[in-house]
C-alpha cells in the first residue's frame, strides 16, 4: 500500500494531494494507492479524496479539528503500520515539513524530503530533489520496508477525478492529548486564487518602484486576468506585500501555466521557486537582467508604459 497523507484547507481538497496521486502510481509499487484523511467534519473532504485513489481511510477526530504536528503524526503513523505501507507521501507544504520527520522517527524509517521524481528500484526507493537553489538535481535512494516521502509541491501533474467513487473506511485511532492550544487565528482576507492553486501567476519586484506601482501594475494586469499575485523576497521585506505572496528559495514554489514577471531582476533565490513555470515572461528595463536567460517571452523597456497597455488590451472586450 502507498498512503498519502492528504491536504486540505476550507474544506477543500489541496491541489498538491492530487499532484502526490500522480507521484504515487509512477513510483512502481504494488498495492493499491490509498489517501489518508484527517480532521473533524471532513466528509466532504473525503468524497472528492475517494474520486482519486483506489481507497480513502477517513480518521474523523474532534482532537483533530485542530492541526497539530504531535497528532497528526501519531495517527498517520498508527495507520502506516497497521495498513503495512510501503511508502508514505506527506505534501512539501509548511505543515508537511513539520510533522513528516516526526512520522518517520515514529516508523523508525527513513525520509526522503522535498522530492520531484520518485522510483521504486528493487528493494531500494530512489527519489531525486533540487539543491543548490535548483540549479543542481541530486538523486537519493534509502533501502528499508517502509520510505517516508515529502513530495515538492507544483512538480508532479494533477490526477484528474475518477468517473466512480472509491470506497471509503472509517478508521479508530488512539491520539495523545493536546499538549498545545490555539486560542486564535488571524486570516487573510483575499479573494484571488491561491499561488498553489493557480494557472497564471504575475510577479512583481523591486523595479515596480513602490507599494503604488506594484498595486497599479501588477495587481491590475492580475484582476484583468484572474491570476494570483506573487512578490520577490525584496518586496516582501520591504513591507509592499504580505510573505504569503513571496515566491523563491525562501518563500512558494510554482509551477504555474504561465508566469509574468514585471520589474524582476532574477536573482537566484527567486528564480528557483519559479524557473519550472511553463511559459515564463519577463519585462525590464535592463536587457542584462538574468530573468531573461530563463525567459521565454522578454519584453525590454520601461513597464510604467508596457504593463499599463497590456491591462487596456486584455481589457477590451472580445
Amino acid at each position: 500500500m502507498i498512503l498519502i497523507v492528504a491536504e486540505h484547507a476550507n474544506g477543500k481538497l489541496s491541489k498538491s494531494t492530487a499532484e502526490m496521486v500522480t507521484a504515487a502510481r509512477g513510483a512502481g509499487v504494488e498495492g493499491p494507492v490509498t489517501i489518508l484523511v484527517l480532521g473533524a467534519g471532513i466528509a466532504a473532504i473525503a468524497a472528492e479524496a475517494s474520486l482519486l485513489a483506489e481507497q480513502v481511510l477517513v480518521v474523523d477526530s474532534a482532537k483533530l479539528a485542530q492541526y497539530s504536528p504531535e497528532t497528526w503524526a501519531a495517527a498517520i503513523a498508527f495507520v502506516a503500520a497497521e495498513g503495512e505501507a510501503k511508502l508514505v507521501l506527506i505534501g512539501g507544504s509548511r505543515s508537511g515539513r513539520e510533522y513528516s520527520p516526526r512520522v518517520a522517527v515514529k516508523l523508525n524509517a527513513p525520509l526522503l524530503e522535498d522530492v520531484i521524481q520518485l522510483k521504486q528500484d528493487g528493494s531500494a526507493t530512489r527519489a531525486q530533489r533540487y539543491t543548490y537553489l535548483a540549479r543542481v538535481t541530486e538523486t537519493v535512494e534509502a533501502s528499508a520496508p517502509l520510505v517516508v516521502v515529502s513530495v515538492k509541491p507544483g512538480i508532479f501533474a494533477v490526477t484528474p477525478p475518477a468517473a466512480e467513487a472509491a470506497e471509503q473506511f472509517d478508521v479508530e485511532v488512539e491520539l495523545p492529548e493536546l499538549r498545545v492550544q490555539v486560542t486564535g487565528k488571524t486570516k487573510s482576507q483575499s479573494a484571488r486564487i491561491a499561488l498553489a492553486e493557480a494557472d497564471i501567476i504575475i510577479s512583481g519586484g523591486r523595479g515596480v518602484g513602490s507599494p503604488e506601482g506594484f498595486a497599479a501594475l501588477v495587481e491590475g494586469l492580475a484582476d484583468k486576468l484572474g491570476a494570483a499575485v506573487g512578490a520577490t523576497r525584496v518586496v516582501v521585506d520591504a513591507g509592499w506585500r504580505p510573505y504569503a505572496e513571496q515566491v523563491g528559495q525562501t518563500g512558494k514554489t510554482v509551477q504555474p501555466k504561465v508566469y509574468i514577471a514585471i520589474g524582476i531582476s532574477g536573482a537566484v533565490q527567486h528564480l528557483s521557486g519559479m524557473n519550472k513555470a511553463k511559459t515564463i515572461v519577463a519585462i525590464n528595463r535592463d536587457a542584462d537582467a538574468p530573468i531573461f536567460q530563463v525567459a521565454d517571452y522578454g519584453i525590454v523597456g520601461d513597464m510604467q508604459q508596457i504593463v499599463p497597455e497590456m491591462i487596456r488590451l486584455v481589457s477590451k472586450p472580445g
